[in-house]
């Protein structure tokens, strides 16, 4: 099978079309013929390793290193079941489903294992492949941390970063559980980042969130550039900053934040489990929830794809396509 794979990090040109070895389903496992990919900013960090301050070496204990423990990136896909090991009940030959492989990842294959009682779902009828792809990255990053924020139905919630993956998943997420959703963009998204579901829209360019007067009970950081320096006095007495990127600098003042006053900073990794990935197949059923999607790119054009992913510019969701013979 074809499969794209880097062996050293680096720009996209690391980035090689090769073929390797088809893997076969484990007795628990399903064997899912990959129709789309993505590419997402962790695909972007994971391959330049372009992280967050203080996390330079940790990246590379945890994926390799002098060089990529798992050679195969991405995170997410969508598909059909090709074939199952023989304890596989939840799923049968022929069902179209969605997967997150997430640190894992291994999904630019054309090919992909998943065991049954992991991170894989029926993908929702009224989506395509290419947005069932992006289901899961943004969706439960956003989700994960809206939880671990408490998030109530009536409070106001500002999302800074709110055209990305996870912005754009946030919007509507934070939206569906009743909140007065703001986001901040540039000029350019202010119209996607409207329809999705934010009442209301910040033009980064034109005014800043931190100098209106407006406060909220959470702030929703996907980007990097609100930390708690900036945002404190945005929030409410018990408001919640949650940290979707954040630098080691930011997560060693969250014990002193916490003891100093009645606000709250949350950061650290997402927690990611297979029934929210039910939850977001359920919302998009119900209309709910739908991917961002920005463009499209063959396979044979993934280093294009990342190039255009590394410029920061990108509107929701990329998404890889792959055709097969058959």
């Amino acid at each position: 099978m074809k499969a794209v794979v880097y062996e050293r990090y680096g720009p996209p040109e690391v980035l090689q079309l090769k073929e390797i070895a088809k893997p076969t389903p484990k007795d628990n496992e399903v064997l899912i013929k990959t129709h789309a990919t993505t590419v997402t900013s962790a695909d972007w960090r994971i391959r330049s390793l372009n992280v967050p301050t203080g996390f330079g070496f940790i990246m590379r204990l945890v994926f390799g290193y002098s060089k990529p423990k798992q050679p195969i990136l991405g995170m997410e896909l969508a598909g059909v079941v090709e074939s199952v090991g023989k304890d596989v009940g939840k799923f049968k030959i022929g069902d179209p489903v969605f997967a997150f492989s997430d640190a894992a990842m291994g999904c630019y294959a054309e090919y992909k294992c998943m065991p049954q009682d992991g991170t894989v779902a029926l993908k929702p009828v009224n989506l395509t492949f290419d947005e069932a792809a992006a289901l899961s990255f943004g969706g439960t990053t956003a989700l994960d941390f809206l939880r671990r924020g408490k998030l109530q139905r009536g409070e106001k919630v500002l999302i800074n970063g709110a055209s990305g993956g996870v912005g754009t998943a946030a919007v509507q997420l934070a939206r569906h559980f009743g909140a007065d959703v703001t986001g901040v963009c540039s000029t350019a998204n202010v119209a996607l980042v409207r329809s999705l579901g934010a009442r209301h829209v910040i033009d980064y360019t034109q005014e800043d969130f931190t100098r209106n007067g407006e406060i909220y009970d959470v702030i929703v950081d996907t980007v990097g550039t609100a930390p708690f320096s900036r945002s404190k006095t945005s929030l409410k007495e018990r408001g919640r900053l949650l940290m979707v990127l954040a630098g080691l600098p930011d997560m060693l003042q969250i014990p002193w934040v916490s003891m100093t006053g009645g606000k709250k900073i949350i950061a650290g990794p997402v927690a990611v489990r297979p029934e929210d990935l039910r939850f977001l197949a359920e919302l998009a059923q119900a209309g709910e929830f739908k991917p961002a999607i920005d463009r499209r790119y063959p396979f044979e054009q993934i280093a294009a794809a990342h190039r255009y992913v590394d410029t920061g510019r990108k509107k929701g969701n990329v998404i890889i396509t792959l055709e097969h013979d058959d």
